[in-house]
């Protein structure tokens, strides 16, 4: 099965953003936003340069203005063929001029402004130098929930996405664990998520046995042995949105502690699903998650976070973290993943992306979570 791809964004779709991005910096007593290439510029214009280059290209958005975007000549035909290209004004400019005047020329020069967090520091300083009176705020400190609350198109495509890594996870279940290299699997993953119809993949954990302990392993050379617990994460875009699940298998008949450490994590998970609702603070989804391995006495051993926001990106605000009081609204997505990590022996870890709705949360993950025995 391959997923369908759901019709692409159109123009008005990033004039729509755009302006909701225009209105959000007004609210928040900022001057305008400034969006060097990445997510947010994606996001806002479709627009993903084929080389992020010294070259200052910049979208400018200021309320009450047209959004304009400063690119660099060479690159002005690429851009002009976004697909949000039609609801702003390209200003190009050409080696041995000045990009940052021609910015300067579109904002308040005492003005503060919000700047995406992965804008240049050579540019920031740039720009701080042109525009002497200005001062700056990063995105995801001016506005965290920029892009954190997902229309119907875009909860469309988390969907499809979702559904591709659960084919996978389908499929991956099936093939031989025992004798391989950890690396063999993982490539095993990443060609499933593309055959699925992932135009992307970002990750593939394979976190055998001991490795299992360390939730950011690196598929390696370990050869997997029967009687491993193996931890399996894996994501990627499909559609430009984000795939991103986990899911704990055991490699022949575990033992009885395994199976209890199993159950408590998913009792975990399930906790955190459940909390979910409109109103309730990102941080109560961890309390609630993080209660249940506390309680079973493993509370040392869960040493992340419940969860991240995904979307354009696999990791991205709201992040279900204690100490974020931001209030769950619907069409926010993010992952529930608590886990168990038992140094020098074994982890375990179950992640669904889930999204808020009008009366609770709904799972887009739909592979069973209870354990898996794999060959």
């Amino acid at each position: 099965m391959i997923a369908r791809t759901p019709a692409p964004f159109t123009a008005d779709d990033y004039r729509a953003r755009m302006e909701r991005a225009a209105r959000a910096a007004a609210d928040a007593g900022l001057a305008g936003l400034l969006v060097a290439p990445g997510p947010d510029l994606v996001w806002l214009t479709g627009y993903a340069p084929t080389a992020i280059t010294e070259r200052l290209t910049l979208l400018v958005l200021v309320p009450g203005q047209d959004p304009a975007l400063i690119v660099p000549a060479l690159e002005a035909p690429d851009a002009a063929k976004a697909a949000g290209a039609a609801a702003l004004t390209l200003r190009d400019w050409t080696d041995g001029k000045d990009p940052y005047a021609a910015t300067a020329a579109l904002v308040d020069s005492g003005g503060r402004f919000g700047i995406s967090d992965n804008a240049w520091a050579m540019h920031l300083l740039r720009l701080s130098h042109t525009l002497p009176g200005s001062s700056y705020a990063s995105l995801t400190e001016a506005l965290p929930m920029l892009r954190a609350v997902k229309d119907a198109a875009e909860l469309e495509r988390l969907a499809a996405a979702g559904a591709a890594a659960d084919a996978t996870f389908e499929e991956i279940r099936k093939v031989p664990f025992a004798g391989r290299h950890e690396s063999e699997v993982a490539a095993d993953l990443a060609r499933l998520l593309r055959e699925h119809g992932h135009s992307t993949v970002d990750f593939t954990i394979v976190a055998s046995g001991p490795n299992g302990a360390n939730p950011h392993h690196e598929a390696g050379d370990r050869v997997i042995e029967r009687g491993d617990m193996v931890v399996l994460d894996f994501g990627g875009l499909l559609g430009g949105y984000g795939s991103d699940t986990s899911r704990t298998v055991h490699v022949g008949e575990p033992t009885e502690e395994e199976r209890r450490v199993h159950d408590i994590v998913r009792e975990a998970q399930e906790a955190g699903f459940r909390a979910v609702r409109p109103g309730v603070a990102c941080q109560e989804v961890d309390r609630v998650a993080r209660a249940v391995i506390t309680d079973a006495g493993y509370g040392e051993y869960f040493i992340h976070r419940t969860g991240h926001g995904i979307g354009v990106t696999t990791h991205e605000p709201p992040y279900m973290i204690e100490g974020e009081e931001q209030p769950l609204v619907p069409g926010m997505c993010f992952s529930v993943e608590p886990g168990i990590y038992l140094p020098g022996r074994f982890g375990v870890r179950i992640e669904d992306i889930v999204t808020v709705t009008e009366d609770g949360g709904r799972r887009l993950n739909e592979t069973t979570r209870d354990m898996v025995i794999v060959d």
